[in-house]
């Protein structure tokens, strides 16, 4: 492939690719794929072109061969009649008729054998067609897989270590904050606490009365004696 085919093989493809929407190594292929389907159509063409010289041909044989057998009967039938110069006239024609035939069927035959060669082209250009078809199917996948994994690589890649370790101390502060508010709030509750078991254990002055004349009574029993 030339340089400016090439280039323009590039071209093709980047313009293609964008109307399909595909990068660039399927893009690639699939313009290839476009590519050989000209070169078959045109094959094909060809092929038609073949046939039709073909049939063309075949029809002129046969009807140089109904000529020829014609100018043989009008030979025969003037000299019967004793018209010798009609008879050679019916010959001459009878001869560059065959002439003509003869000329017709190597040309059919050499049609043939062009038509041959291009039915062989044209198998193998569709065979490679079909082989390609079925390696486009199997990169196509290969490119899919390949750009999964580019896309987690890059997903991967992107990840900011330090917005997450700021955001796990941002974690641990909030913990501790919870911690301490729960602390806080034992610190509350403690000196109440302390408060409602003085208040339990707290002594009345009556009561407070009542044991001392308790003991100063115990005391002066214990002097009596």
């Amino acid at each position: 492939m030339g340089i400016f085919k090439r280039i323009k093989t590039i071209a093709k493809a980047d313009i293609n690719g964008l109307l399909d929407g595909i990068e660039d190594p399927i893009a690639m292929l699939n313009e290839y794929s476009r590519e050989m389907e000209q070169e078959i159509t045109k094959g094909q063409k060809a092929l038609a072109r073949q046939i039709f010289a073909e049939k063309k041909t075949e029809a002129l044989i046969s009807e140089t061969r109904v000529l020829v057998d014609k100018r043989i009967r009008q030979a025969k039938l003037a000299l019967e009649q004793g018209d010798e110069a009609m008879a050679k006239l019916a010959v001459q024609e009878k001869l560059t008729k065959e002439n003509q035939l003869q000329l017709y069927v190597d040309q059919l035959a050499s049609i043939k054998g062009q038509t041959q060669i291009l039915i062989e082209k044209l198998n193998e250009l569709k065979e490679t067609y079909n082989q390609l078809q079925q390696k486009k199917i199997l990169l196509a996948s290969r490119a899919n897989v390949a750009q999964s994994m580019k896309q987690i690589q890059k997903a991967t890649v992107s990840f900011n270590t330090d917005d997450i370790a700021g955001g796990v101390a941002r974690a641990e502060d909030r913990i501790l904050m919870m911690e301490a508010e729960v602390q806080a709030g034992n610190q509350f509750s403690t000196p109440l606490a302390q408060f409602d078991a003085a208040y339990n254990n707290f002594v009345s002055d009556e009561e407070l009365n009542k044991e001392i004349e308790k003991l100063k009574n115990e005391k002066e029993k214990v002097t009596a004696f």
